[in-house]
């Protein structure tokens, strides 16, 4: 007799901390389940105040409970990571990785958290952080080139004054008093310049097709005419010919 499978959902087994899967899960006094190196770096900061809480119900606890490996938990989640994935949610070539689960295909931006997700995290992201001001945007590749690298911030600001894209911060320090304007007003005057620049280049384009025409219109011209006055010469010489002929000939 085959076995029964139960259907479950991966979410269920998934860390509140890292939002991946579980990894050495432990199950703290409330009930939920982490990692166990999570919830020991979230007690680890608790730790001048005695005081430990479960990062999600924040029930608290004192003192420092014991952490124990919830062995049946740890099978089931290794038995879930063998389930077999649909091809469509790995990501291929050109793709970008979602940042807390390596392998699979991202799904959106986060303009606030600076990472990538996948579906299932893109859903435990809009779950823990419902009613925040979190920037969702299209999945890009480029999320770390839209970061500043001194203070970590998105580069949200042009500097018209260095020509370059800097962040809040920037504009406080060595950018300070030069001539700024948001990186949105910056991105419009770009487009603007560039379609400017297209539509002057398409205007040549359709000049020089037009003298191209032209040109071969000339050719044409030109090879019509020659083609006449040699019809018109031929025509001339044909009868001076003929006259020719007949006074050489005796009768």
């Amino acid at each position: 007799m085959a076995g029964a499978r139960i259907s479950v959902d991966q979410n269920e087994f998934m860390c509140a901390v890292c939002l991946d899967l579980l990894k050495d899960p432990v199950t703290i006094q409330c009930g939920h389940s982490y990692c166990k190196s999570c919830i020991t770096g979230c007690w680890d900061q608790e730790d001048q105040m005695r005081v430990y809480s479960c990062p999600q119900c924040r029930q608290t606890f004192s003192p420092r409970p014991a952490l124990a490996r919830n062995t049946m938990l740890a099978e089931l989640v290794e038995k879930l990571k063998k389930t077999e994935l649909p091809a469509d949610c790995y990501a291929g070539a050109g793709d970008v990785q979602c940042d807390v689960c390596t392998g699979r295909k991202y799904k959106a931006s986060c303009l606030v958290c600076l990472n990538s997700y996948c579906q299932n995290h893109l859903e435990q992201h809009e779950s823990w952080f419902r009613g925040k001001r979190h920037n969702l945007t299209e999945a890009t590749g480029r999320l770390q080139e839209m970061i500043c690298q001194k203070h970590e911030k998105l580069l949200e600001v042009f500097c018209r004054t260095d020509q370059k894209y800097i962040c809040v911060l920037c504009t406080m320090d060595e950018h300070k008093n030069h001539d700024t304007v948001s990186a949105a007003a910056q991105r419009t005057e770009k487009q603007k310049q560039l379609k400017e620049t297209q539509k002057t280049f398409q205007q040549r384009i359709q000049q020089r097709e037009k003298d191209l025409q032209q040109l071969r219109e000339a050719v044409e011209s030109h090879k019509v005419s020659l083609e006449k006055k040699r019809s018109l010469s031929l025509a001339v010489r044909q009868p001076a010919a003929l006259d020719k002929r007949r006074i050489s000939t005796p009768d």
